[in-house]
């Protein structure tokens, strides 16, 4: 949850600003002394007289907000400068990382006195996928595959990550800054309604307490999937009904705008002359959006691709040996020999962790125009057949992740697994791309122990193929495929026929970590049976989940440093 950014302040790069810096300090005291307490950790400014808050609200001693605290470079995002109220400069710049400067003041979030600024949901907006409900200088709605849109589903921007932060910026389609610092994990979403309105032009769009209504500029009306149910008067704002409804008087001018191209659209033929279905009024009249150009049309892409994973969740530091009772020999293992790892002339390369999820939904590259012309096969709701050409399960389809892309292990390979990954959502264009992951020992958020250290010790590299994105991935965490690993915001596996899928980020193993208080030495036995209790009725999927038993020994979030290399034959041939 971050503070808008004042979009005027932005042209062409530059920052034009009416100065009121001065000597002149906020100070609630002679002693400078901060009277409020936050609900997060946030920034005092001593020479300043300020507290600046994680949602980057500006307040004085006492917590009133005096103003709110900008980024003007994504790169940089410790570097600020404050505006009051009203847009005026206060402080030019301020160091957040600055410790002789700034202070860090400890939040409590059960005695906090200056709460989140958050407004909630307009119960009047709908989506027919779930969706991050933002608002600026007006709402908007974010969506797991970056792209993000008006309330009536008309793509106006993307998200894109802050590099070495879990942050993202809201970008206009032209790159421009909408809202800075988005904090995504503290807004409320909006649920998915799996509606989705199938229509041969641009509409007009009601939701009344009769009913859902599109309004076509000739004054035609029908239902959500295409049906003619009235006629419209545009002229007078009146709509009457073939069931007999009283007629239904609205304000056209002030109704959104279904495109083609919106996010819950289905745009369907005309089977009609062109001539007979026309555009909304004219400007004159009422003052609908223009169609979209082609460089505004938006991408399929998967409803299921954020996945706060299990990189969410902490484990303990317990240094214990690992259980005996690790099962052997479970997972997906393929013959042929050990395959050649090349790095890539000129890949990326870097240092992160790995996460683990699967959450059934069809991946963002399934898509051709996600994946450069190289898309990801998806299967049947129940993961095993080869489909093409439906709807993504998450969205009330029938495709889904193909349990055939669960990881695995070569014979005669032991130091390789290889396994499918989401990558961060800024990211996008890495479909099919490889990379190895050589683990360090060290677990992220204190999850080091005895088990993150054998795969150090044993010299394990994992190498993963990008499949998907996620907004909330950062960068150089890969989100890995693999059963049982949580099904993070979106659920697609109702129709898998599996057992419980454990904690909703970090699935099984989470369980387990706070099932035996974070002792390490028991993960392997714990999620062994969680694994064959969840996939008894399907040997495949119980494969890809004992990987992390047996393979990852039971390590959770494990950091690692990364290289792009050329991908392996056993990774291709499971990718398509």
């Amino acid at each position: 949850m971050k503070y808008p950014l004042f979009k005027s302040l932005f042209a062409l790069g530059t920052i034009v600003l009416a100065c009121s810096c001065s000597d002149d300090k906020v100070s609630a005291s002679d002693n400078n002394e901060v009277t409020f307490v936050p609900c997060e950790a946030a920034w005092h400014v001593p020479s300043e007289g300020i507290v600046i808050l994680q949602d980057y609200r500006v307040t004085d001693l006492n917590g009133n907000q005096i103003g709110t605290a900008v980024v003007s470079d994504p790169a940089t995002p410790n570097l600020v400068f404050v505006v009051d109220l009203k847009g005026s400069v206060l402080v030019i710049q301020i160091d957040l990382n600055d410790q002789s400067k700034v202070k860090i003041i400890n939040g409590d979030a059960a005695k906090c006195t200056v709460k989140p600024n958050i407004p909630a949901p307009d119960p009047s907006v709908t989506t027919c996928t779930p969706a991050w409900y933002i608002v600026a200088e007006k709402p908007y709605l974010i969506y797991p595959d970056s792209t993000v849109t008006d309330v009536a589903g008309n793509q106006v921007g993307r998200i894109a990550a802050i590099p070495g932060t879990s942050l993202v910026m809201v970008n206009d389609m032209a790159g421009a800054p909408i809202i800075a610092n988005v904090d995504l994990a503290a807004y409320p979403v909006i649920s998915g309604n799996n509606i989705r309105y199938k229509i041969t032009d641009s509409v007009f769009h009601l939701k009344h307490a009769t009913g859902d209504y599109l309004i076509y500029g000739n004054g035609v009306v029908t239902d959500a999937n295409g049906n003619i149910i009235g006629s419209a008067d545009i002229a007078n704002g009146t709509i009457t009904l073939t069931n007999g409804v009283a007629p239904i008087t609205t304000n056209f001018a002030a109704l959104p705008i279904l495109q083609p191209t919106s996010k819950c659209v289905d745009y369907v033929q005309p089977v009609v002359s062109s001539s007979s279905v026309t555009p909304p009024p004219s400007s004159s009249e009422v003052a609908p959006p223009p169609p979209p150009s082609s460089s505004s049309v938006t991408p399929k892409s998967s409803a299921a691709v954020v996945k706060s994973s299990s990189s969410q969740k902490k484990s303990s530091s317990s240094q214990a040996k690992s259980s005996s009772s690790q099962a052997k020999s479970s997972s997906s293992v393929v013959t042929g020999g050990c395959p050649k790892i090349v790095e890539k002339n000129g890949g990326a390369k870097g240092s992160g962790f790995a996460s683990r999820y699967w959450d059934c939904c069809m991946p963002s590259c399934a898509w051709p125009e996600n994946s450069g012309g190289n898309p990801s096969k998806t299967c049947d709701a129940r993961g095993k057949n080869p489909v093409s050409g439906g709807a993504n399960i998450c969205a009330g389809g029938q495709q889904a992740t193909c349990t055939s892309q669960i990881p695995f292990t070569v014979e005669g390979c032991e130091e390789y697994g290889f396994a499918f990954a989401a990558v961060p959502a800024s990211a996008g264009g890495q479909c099919g791309k490889c990379f190895q992951l050589t683990f360090t020992g060290q677990g992220h958020y204190n999850s080091t122990n005895a088990n993150t250290q054998k795969l150090k010790s044993k010299g394990k590299k994992l190498i993963v193929m990008a499949t998907n994105i996620g907004g909330d991935v950062q960068q150089g965490q890969f989100d890995v495929l693999i059963p049982g690993g949580g099904v993070g915001m979106f659920n697609g596996c109702s129709q898998m026929g599996w057992g419980p899928q454990g904690e909703q980020y970090g699935g099984l193993l989470s369980d387990c970590e706070k099932e035996s208080n974070y002792k390490a030495n028991t993960y392997a036995k714990c999620l062994t049976d969680k694994c064959n209790k969840a996939f008894g009725n399907d040997e495949e999927a119980k494969k890809g989940c004992m990987f992390l038993v047996e393979w990852m020994e039971a390590a959770g979030n494990p950091e690692h440093n990364f290289v792009e290399v050329e991908c392996p034959d056993v990774l291709k041939q499971r990718y398509k």
